[in-house]
């Protein structure tokens, strides 16, 4: 009887030790193998370009592009793609926002060592996995505004607002941002006043303090 062909996992977080850990939890099991790694959002998507993954795993908190932003393009061009959020984060919007973006689970790093591989084995199952203390609360929560016609809630910006607002945080030029996003310093600026406006904020200073609070970027 031959052996089933193991889940060809990428695996992007943009901590070299914390990649180093979860990937022997992962290599250890003989139905899932670890076949590319990414330091952040945008080589994580890359990287599936390139390998062709079965599952990502994929860490909220990224330079670049945070892996909320990397799960939505990757549901985009890889739609047979099943995608895990990792995070420290018990966070009830990111939650939603997964979902959102098409992550199938969403494992808390603190337990990583207990639930990850039988979180990765349910996705593949085509299961939903949460971290246990928060299924029954949020699943139900989320099921009962679905029959209720309503949505989750709203993210108050566009995801290009979302990709400059993290560059701005990061300390980019407006210059630096076209030359990375590949449009106009015009472009950048609209955009840049659009978030001030929008989000009720002065400066690049508090663009940066809003962009650490939703988990852009790290303090």
């Amino acid at each position: 009887m031959t052996e089933a062909t193991p889940t060809r996992i990428l695996l992007a977080d943009d901590h070299h030790l914390v990649r180093r850990g979860v990937r022997l939890i992962l290599d250890s099991e003989p139905d899932l193998t670890v076949v590319a790694e990414a330091g952040d959002g945008a080589e994580a998507i890359e990287a599936a370009r390139r390998h062709r993954p079965d599952l990502a795993i994929l860490d909220i908190a990224m330079p670049r592009l945070t892996g909320l932003q990397a799960a939505r393009e990757l549901s985009r061009s890889q739609p047979d793609l099943r995608i895990l959020m990792l995070t420290m984060y018990d966070n009830e919007q990111y939650f939603f926002e997964a979902l959102a973006a098409g992550a199938s689970g969403y494992v808390l790093k603190s337990v990583a060592d207990r639930d990850l591989v039988e979180a990765c084995r349910a996705t593949m199952r085509g299961e939903p996995f949460l971290y246990p203390g928060a299924v029954n609360a949020l699943v139900r929560n989320y099921l009962d505004r679905l029959r209720e016609g309503q949505s989750p809630p709203a993210r108050a910006i566009t995801d290009r607002e979302e990709e400059i607002l993290k560059l701005v945080a990061e300390g980019h030029t407006s210059q630096e941002i076209a030359d990375i996003l590949v449009i106009s310093v015009k472009t950048v600026e609209r955009h840049r006043a659009n978030l001030l406006q929008k989000l009720g904020l002065k400066d690049r200073l508090e663009l940066t303090r809003y962009a650490i609070r939703v988990g852009l970027i790290e303090p």
